[in-house]
C-alpha cells in the first residue's frame, strides 16, 4: 500500500486532533519534555494561538492518506533555529516523520546550523533526526514533565 503524504499549512480544525494526540500517555512519555498538564485544554489553545500568530515560527500539518497525522515546525530557542515534530501514535514506525522532516527542511530556507532535541531513550525520534542528517552535539539533563523527573536529553545539529 502506497501512503499519500503531504505537508500543508495548519488549519484551525487541525488543533483538536493535535490536542487528542497530545493527551496520549505513551506519546507524552516518549516526547518527555511536554506541557505540565497536557489535558489542560485552555493552556493548549492559548499556546497554539501564540504559535500560529508568531511570524518566526514555521509550522505545517503532516497529512497521511487524507488524515492529520501530526505536525512539523521550526522556532527559535536562544536565537538558534530548532525543529520539532509530533505524530499521533498510530503513525509511528512508518517513515512518516522522517519524510515530513526531510520535506520540511528541503522546502523551508532555514538558517544552518539547525538544532533538535530528543530524550535520550526516544530511539525512534533520534533515528528520524539521524536519517535527516542531524548529528549528535552533546547531552544534558532536563526536567521532563511527562515523566516527573530529570532525564538525559540529546542535542543534535544539522549543518548542511
Amino acid at each position: 500500500m502506497v501512503m499519500e503524504l503531504l505537508l500543508r499549512d495548519v488549519k484551525d480544525s487541525d488543533l483538536s486532533i493535535f490536542f487528542m494526540q497530545q493527551v496520549d500517555q505513551k506519546s507524552n512519555y516518549m516526547a518527555a519534555f511536554t506541557a505540565k498538564d497536557p489535558a489542560d485544554r485552555g493552556t493548549f489553545w492559548a499556546h497554539w494561538q501564540k504559535i500560529m500568530t508568531d511570524a518566526t515560527i514555521l509550522i505545517q500539518t503532516i497529512i497521511c492518506c487524507g488524515q492529520v497525522a501530526g505536525y512539523v515546525l521550526s522556532y527559535e530557542n536562544e536565537s538558534k533555529p530548532e525543529v520539532s515534530y509530533w505524530l499521533g501514535e498510530e503513525y509511528w514506525g512508518k517513515g512518516i516523520a522522517s519524510w515530513a522532516l526531510a520535506e520540511f527542511l528541503k522546502h523551508n530556507n532555514l538558517t544552518r546550523p539547525i538544532y533538535a532535541r530528543v530524550a535520550k531513550d526516544n530511539l525512534g525520534s533520534r533515528r528520524v533526526l539521524e536519517k535527516c542528517g542531524f548529528e549528535l552535539l552533546n547531552t544534558s539533563t532536563g526536567f521532563a514533565n511527562a515523566r516527573g523527573c530529570e532525564i538525559e536529553e540529546l542535542l543534535l545539529s544539522l549543518s548542511q
